[in-house]
């Protein structure tokens, strides 16, 4: 078997899917409502000035809407990301037993043995304690 190039991970397309998900609806609901709005325009006028200012005013709306939801739905995932970060950094000093012990069963879930999920969730903990808890808790 060939060896991997370092950037395997990073070319494959799940990284890139919520990204692609969101602009494709983006650009789905940005036409349709902007074609819907200009039709409505179209049939209740028969002047063009009307139609296009209508078009841009509705073109440039959506955008707007678009990018403040977006910018809002990023910060809150963002906040949610914080405070369980914050939550982690709680329960691994008060408690860090049972944390070693609730990440060796999320290995053992995942189909190492128990002994091999403790030593692996160990090994983990030593090298950066809080990064493998946020990452597979």
């Amino acid at each position: 078997m060939s060896e991997l190039p370092d950037d395997y991970l990073d070319n494959h397309y799940i990284h890139r899917s919520n990204w692609l998900r969101a602009a494709v609806l983006g650009a789905n609901d940005g036409i349709l409502s902007t074609a819907s709005l200009a039709i409505g325009i179209a049939a209740a006028s028969d002047l063009r000035e009307p139609i296009i200012l209508a078009t841009l005013a509705g073109l440039v709306a959506g955008a707007l809407s678009m990018a403040a939801g977006e910018y809002v739905s990023v910060s809150s995932q963002t906040d949610v990301e914080k405070a369980d970060i914050e939550r982690e950094i709680i329960e691994l000093r008060e408690m860090p037993e049972l944390e070693l012990q609730r990440l060796a069963e999320i290995y053992e879930k995942r189909g190492l043995k128990k002994e091999t999920a403790l030593t692996v969730a160990k090994e983990l903990t030593e090298h950066d304690v809080l990064a493998a808890h946020v990452r597979d808790e």
